[in-house]
């Protein structure tokens, strides 16, 4: 098998450079949006209330799979609709009637999201906090 030329190596690193890079974009705009949304720092809140909560009753590894898909959809619901708020607030400065059903549809993915978080939480925890 030939050797990789240099120009295929610095291809290769060129792109892996994108993809490094691509993550510092991800976390920038998590950091950014833990920074303007009070209701994701609540939902960071809660996410460190229920790690404490999962380590403290020793949960299986199933319910972490559910705790951990529950966490995520909540996260990526929050952020989704941060994204949609900022857009609509560029394009839209003043209110208009299509701007209003986005903001709120993207609100209400979140809404959703979170009751679905609830009902996980209520499932694994309740049974272990009472008598």
């Amino acid at each position: 098998m030939a050797e990789p030329s240099a120009s295929d190596q610095a291809q290769r690193q060129s792109m892996l450079r994108k993809r490094i890079a691509s993550f510092g974009h991800a976390f920038r705009g998590v950091g950014a949006a833990l920074r303007s949304e009070v209701h994701l720092r609540f939902h960071a809140l809660a996410t460190v209330v229920v790690i404490g909560l999962g380590l403290y009753f020793d949960i299986t590894r199933i319910e972490w799979a559910l705790v951990a898909a529950a966490v995520g959809t909540v996260w990526s619901a929050e952020l989704v609709n941060t994204a949609v708020e900022a857009v609509v607030d560029l394009v839209s400065p003043d209110y208009h009637p299509l701007a209003g059903k986005a903001k709120d549809v993207a609100a209400a993915a979140v809404l959703l999201a979170a009751l679905g978080a609830l009902v996980v939480g209520l499932l694994i925890f309740v049974p272990r906090l009472l008598p």
